[in-house]
């Protein structure tokens, strides 16, 4: 695979992680969550698919914060069984700890309920923002990085890991990063599935650690053969995680959809 060689690709230093994904995986990931919607709603995502600020041809990328992430290994340990599905019941049960994990889980929450408005108002705009919103939260809870709290790799001395993987190599990969998403479902219960979905990311954290460590050896910095290595190490793990994503936000689309009456949409 040829990989490009921009100065972009050269890591010095990684900022503080605001996002779990760059523009390239958001994308990549909204686009393939319509194809993964039933015939009542995906001709309205297809017709309108340019009208979504992530697709649109000057797309606007997701607003930066510090809160699309949750740290959740900073309460519990995996399996995290005993994590609260609330903002509130978390707040109340790990105070200060609790509000500096991250708003992510709580953020899907919010931006699930806007949808299913959207969705009963008709209005198309607010619809599609919405579902862009969403459908960007969805991915970032799909990066194992998002979930930690060694977001940047700073813990094993793998700084600016959050950078590498979650912005650079989807950019780097280009057309290799085809996704293979399954079919939207129904889900029973939207917020809690959230936990769901964290646990099933949370367990490659390890590996992308480890892969990581692998590709890296061997080179002094972080140029193109870094990322040919990164890509070949870390690069399935990264289909994987997006493809999963859009399968979940075309969900929760439909769920929104249904939640909402399944309204006739133009």
């Amino acid at each position: 695979m040829k990989l490009f060689a921009l100065s972009s690709l050269l890591v010095v230093a990684a900022a503080p992680p605001l996002l779990a994904f760059g523009d390239k995986a958001h994308q990549v990931v909204t686009d393939r969550a319509i194809d993964t919607l039933p015939k009542g709603l995906r001709p309205f995502y297809k017709t309108h698919r340019l009208e979504m600020p992530t697709l649109a041809l000057e797309g606007e990328p997701p607003a930066e914060s510090t809160d699309r992430r949750f740290a959740i290994d900073r309460l519990q340990p995996f399996p995290f069984a005993d994590v609260p599905h609330t903002e509130a019941a978390l707040k109340a049960k790990y105070a200060d700890t609790g509000a500096q994990a991250g708003r992510l889980p709580w953020l899907i929450q919010e931006s699930y309920a806007k949808l299913v408005e959207a969705f009963k108002a008709g209005d198309k705009t607010r619809i599609l923002e919405e579902s862009d919103r969403l459908a960007a939260l969805v991915t970032d809870l799909h990066n194992p990085l998002a979930l930690t709290d060694n977001a940047d790799g700073q813990k094993t001395e793998q700084h600016g890991l959050w950078q590498r993987f979650s912005v650079k190599l989807p950019e780097a990969m280009g057309k290799d990063l085809d996704l293979n998403p399954e079919a939207a479902f129904l889900l029973d219960k939207p917020d809690d599935h959230i936990f769901s979905m964290i646990n099933g990311t949370y367990v490659w954290a390890d590996n992308l650690f480890y892969e990581e460590d692998i590709a890296h050896r061997g080179h002094s910095g972080y140029g193109e053969r870094y990322f040919e290595g990164l890509a070949l190490r870390a690069g399935r793990l990264l289909k994987e995680r997006l493809s999963k994503a859009a399968g979940e936000a075309g969900s929760y689309w439909y769920s929104a959809w249904s939640a909402a009456g399944r309204p006739e949409l133009k």
